[in-house]
């Protein structure tokens, strides 16, 4: 009941309502854009996709957030916000109507993925625009109430777009269709952004104030990376290399399911693949219940052991039985081993990092999660075979995860000094609401 009393009290502000309109409008489209994405590059009839599709695939979606990442915000302090999301549907649904045409000739090649690639790249500016804008229609005691209701709503119109997107190839069979609906769907989300009010910057010296601040932005970056502490280092390290096979697995897990378990029928093996996926959703819903008492009473050096253990331990057995079940055991095992190690490394980085770095040193983190992932996948186009079957890369994987378990058994302290300049100290109070 609080979340929709929060939601009337907010749609009462009119410049809110377009924006929200324009928020859960572009959501949904996105929704409907990866229907069509995944039925295309992982799961169509006409084709079984390799290895090196599904990394394309993956690196067109995560290469915008992991390079444009830090310096998104730059434009947007210096840009009409209102224009960018404007323009930033305009041209996803032009990409949209040209990738249709590519997808109906049949044309799946470098300029699909250069396509994809330009409408995930637009995407990054979108979203943050939405969030940089919403100070401008709400009232600044509503802030943590707008911040708390849109990407709620966002993310439901987001599976929303999902399945009016199945529904639509469901109907049609046809993933064009699905594409020149998603395209219509960013035009309308166009027409809404332009009627939006003034969003912010002031762009007063703009041209000269983008080069120096993306310049600053490097070498924030380069700073940041220079005062990391030893444990900062090396718990980057350890998130990196258990983010290089899991990357690698989830490759195989989409083989496996498209072409061996299901090689004749993609409908089922999408059906297969999204129960995989929720096993490991629960495996990271476990992590976040379980790690907060386990690091406590054991200690991080050994729990983010133990972790990684399990992850070996899951690559040998269920996994190598290569049924279904086996894949979806592993799944959870590993949901839980990688994202309980991210929660451990994320408060590391926060108890280690100062305060004055500690926002760089995040977008560092950010870069290094998906550059890897991106890399893993890369990797599995190389020894991965096209049914995903291989006891070499579970071994491999294995014996990775002891490497890794033997190192943080090593190098990881058992206790942790706090940095300077990020504790608190008392005083009187806020000094601002």
């Amino acid at each position: 009941m609080t979340f929709f009393r929060d939601l009337a009290v907010l749609m009462r502000f009119g410049g809110f309502r377009r924006l929200f309109a324009v928020r859960l409008l572009s959501q949904a489209s996105d929704g409907v854009f990866q229907v069509a994405l995944a039925s295309t590059v992982l799961f169509s009839p006409e084709r079984a996709p390799s290895a090196g599709a599904i990394a394309a695939g993956f690196a067109t979606i995560l290469l915008p957030f992991t390079v444009l990442g830090p310096f998104v915000g730059v434009f947007l302090d210096r840009w009409s916000r209102r224009k960018i999301l404007t323009v930033s549907n305009l041209v996803r649904a032009v990409l949209l109507l040209v990738i249709a045409l590519l997808v109906a000739r049949n044309e799946i090649g470098i300029p699909f993925y250069l396509l994809v690639l330009g409408a995930f790249s637009v995407n990054r500016f979108l979203l943050a625009g939405l969030s940089a804008g919403l100070p401008h229609v709400v009232t600044r005691d509503l802030l943590v109430t707008a911040n708390a209701v849109s990407p709620t709503c966002g993310t439901l119109a987001y599976l929303g777009g999902l399945a009016a997107g199945g529904a639509v190839h469901a109907a049609t069979n046809s993933d064009g269709v699905v594409l020149v609906a998603g395209a219509a769907s960013y035009l309308v989300s166009a027409l809404l952004a332009a009627r939006l009010p003034h969003l912010g910057p002031d762009l007063a010296g703009a041209d000269t104030a983008v080069r120096e601040a993306l310049t600053s932005v490097v070498r924030g970056l380069l700073d940041a990376a220079r005062h990391l502490s030893p444990l900062g280092r090396l718990a980057l390290g350890v998130i990196g290399a258990i983010r290089l096979p899991y990357g690698v697995m989830i490759v195989g897990t989409i083989l496996l399911y498209r072409n061996h378990f299901d090689s004749s029928n993609a409908g089922a093996g999408l059906k297969g693949l999204g129960i995989a996926v929720g096993a490991s959703g629960v495996g990271y819903a476990l992590a976040a219940l379980l790690t907060p008492t386990f690091s406590h009473r054991y200690g991080m050096r050994t729990y983010v052991t133990g972790l990684s253990l399990l992850a070996a331990v899951m690559q040998v057995f269920p996994a190598a039985l290569f049924t279904r079940w086996a894949v979806v055991i592993s799944a959870l095992g590993l949901g839980a081993a990688t994202q309980g190690v991210k929660i451990c490394v994320d408060t590391t980085i926060q108890r280690v990092v100062s305060d004055i770095y500690r926002g760089r040193i995040f977008a560092l983190y950010d870069v290094l999660f998906n550059a890897v992932f991106v890399a893993a996948t890369a990797l599995a186009a190389v020894v991965l075979p096209t049914d995903g079957r291989s006891y070499a890369v579970l071994g491999g994987a294995a014996l990775w995860y002891l490497l890794v378990a033997g190192v943080v058994s090593r190098s990881w302290p058992r206790h942790l000094s706090p940095p300077t300049m990020t504790t608190p100290t008392p005083g009187p109070g806020p000094t601002h609401p």
